[in-house]
This record gives structure tokens, sequence and C-alpha cells, in this order.
């Protein structure tokens, strides 16, 4: 197994409960390596309020994204295609039960970087709240490859 720096970019994994509609990026170091087809990419989140920490891991597979948030808040997501996955948010101010009704997962992979689209209804208590887009943008730091043979 080889692990390897990266740069990160998400936009549209936010969920605090408001859906303003704003559209925040996150850009983040975080390490890749390739596993039995699979890849998978670590980052740590910093929440600014508390200067607590929360360890992701995101898995990607074909037509399939896990995302594990651990620490601050914890939440095990599945994004599979075509499918309704629910799962409980759980923060420091109480529980949430999410239901993610994936509908297209898009998975394009370059020596250069993997970018990963996602597009899902997002449910909260089994109510409807949102449509939403999650857009995953990983690439090698200093120019270096994103893809590790393997």
């Amino acid at each position: 197994m080889m692990t390897k720096d990266v740069l990160l970019s998400i936009t549209g994994l936010q969920f605090d409960g408001v859906m303003d509609g704003e559209q925040l990026e996150v850009i983040t170091p975080g390490e890749y390596y390739k596993q039995n087809n699979k890849h998978y990419v670590l980052y740590n989140e910093v929440y600014e309020a508390t200067e607590q920490i929360t360890k992701n891991t995101i898995k990607i597979q074909n037509k399939m994204i896990d995302l594990m948030k651990k620490g601050f808040v914890n939440v095990h997501m599945v994004f599979e295609e075509n499918k309704k996955n629910m799962t409980y948010y759980n923060t420091p101010y109480g529980n949430i039960l999410i239901g993610i009704n994936t509908k297209k997962i898009t998975v394009d992979e370059s020596r250069d970087q993997i970018a990963v689209n996602v597009d899902y209804a997002l449910e909260v208590n089994y109510e409807f709240l949102a449509d939403c887009k999650i857009n995953i943008h990983i690439r090698g730091k200093n120019g270096q490859p994103a893809i590790l043979p393997g």
C-alpha cells in the first residue's frame, strides 16, 4: 500500500442544517492511496469555533462513494447510484436522521487527478430537504501525479 500527499478540493459537502444555496469550497491537504481497486483519501477538518478535529475518510469505487467522519461530528454516509441510504449524523448538539438518495455518480481518473461528482437528494427525518451536488477533486501536491499505480 502506497501513500501520497495530495491536495483535495471539495464543494457541496457542507451540511449544517441550513441550506441557503451558498456553495462553500474546502481546499485541504490529504493522503491518498489505492487498495483493491478502490481510491482512499484521508484528511482532517478543524472546526474553527471549537478547534475540534474531525478525521475524514473518503472511499471511491465504481458507482459508490463512502464518506466517514469521526471526531467532533460523526457520520458514515454512503452514496450509491440509484439507491437510498439512511444514516444518523451525530453532532455535539444531537443526532439527525438523514436520507441520501443518490441519482448519479461520475468518477473521472487521469494521471494528474481524480474528479468525483455526486448528485443526490437529501432528506432530514424522512422529509425532502434539497437536491445536492458534491464535487471532489484530488490532485498531487507540487505538480506531482495524483494517481499511484497499484
